[in-house]
């Protein structure tokens, strides 16, 4: 499978302009130790509330007028729901998503309010009730993370971390769930800075790319396995085939961190940081702070990939 080039990064960048937000890199001098410093990109402020509007628009955007005319569907635990549910909306498509029944109210009632149909199913019925719903209606699949125009919009994240990067960058840290973000970013990250280093970061609970990457082989973990995690938007069980291949060629290694550490950095996150991070967003500053040993760099920058967190979890890990 052909990997996503610059080309179509820079023409994913163009075609999400004004739709997606161009979130800043952010100085985190809380988070320095007189060694090392960390920037944040903080996807959370986008708005969906996650990057995964790059992705969800820059598909959606290609799509001909008789695939529009017959309606998108998604599979997602809440985030490229709620963006394809957006990028639908902005586009006049008819949009219908299917969600794990154990996804966070907020992102099944925001996914709704931005005029999508939902379809909630058990967990381990979220790959199948898609297909079967394309199949009986005529619905165009929207995957979230197996695509090359999913990853090329993802990328764009790598590309404004590259064009604003600070002097002496030489990590970044991105969260893998089915691996469109950290393959889109690393590829973004190689071909437009060359020898900045990219790290992906997973849940303990959920680290079949970490096996995946270290075996060179895609690893499948159980969904029971993978939903023990707080996480809830790194729970996919494998990395998709097309970001496996970049993820081979690209990212230099995965870190995991554990559940203890994700929920203390939610909470530093907005202390210190006065960011609201879900616990998926949280992963890759959780491995700053406690795996540095593994993390490496003296100058990383970490993509804060969403923010949308039950107002309740949020109130207990500030808590704690």
């Amino acid at each position: 499978m052909a990997l996503v080039g610059l080309e179509e990064l820079r023409a994913a960048q163009q075609r999400i302009a004004g739709v997606a937000v161009r979130t800043p890199l952010m100085p985190c001098p809380w988070a320095e130790d007189g060694k090392r410093r960390l920037w944040l990109k903080p996807e959370n402020l986008q708005p969906t509330g996650a990057f995964k509007i790059r992705g969800a628009y820059n598909r959606l955007a290609v799509l001909s007028a008789a695939e529009r005319e017959r309606g998108v569907v998604a599979q997602s635990s809440g985030n490229h729901a709620q963006a394809v549910a957006y990028a639908a909306k902005l586009l006049g498509i008819k949009a219908v998503i299917v969600m794990p029944d154990t996804s966070p109210a907020v992102k099944v009632a925001n996914t709704r309010s931005f005029g999508a149909e939902v379809v909630l199913v058990a967990p381990e019925a979220r790959d199948d009730v898609p297909g079967e719903l394309s199949r009986r209606h005529g619905y165009v699949w929207v995957p979230p993370y197996d695509d090359p125009y999913i990853i090329a919009g993802q990328g764009t994240v790598g590309l404004e971390i590259g064009e604003d990067a600070p002097d002496q960058l030489d990590t970044v840290l991105v969260p893998v769930s089915g691996g469109g973000l950290i393959s889109g970013t690393a590829a973004a990250i190689k071909l437009t800075t060359p020898g900045v280093r990219v790290v992906g970061v997973e849940p303990e609970l959920a680290a079949d790319a970490q096996g995946s990457l270290r075996s060179g082989t895609r690893v499948v973990w159980p969904v029971a396995d993978t939903y023990r995690t707080i996480a809830d938007g790194l729970r996919t069980p494998t990395v998709g085939l097309l970001p496996f291949e970049h993820l081979t060629a690209y990212v230099d290694d995965i870190v995991t961190v554990s559940e203890e550490e994700i929920r203390a950095t939610v909470a530093v996150l907005a202390r210190r940081g006065r960011l609201v991070a879900e616990p998926s967003g949280a992963v890759t500053t959780a491995a700053y702070l406690h795996r540095a040993d593994q993390v490496g760099g003296r100058v990383c920058a970490a993509v804060l990939s969403g923010g949308n967190i039950e107002p309740t979890l949020l109130s207990e890990l500030l808590s704690a």
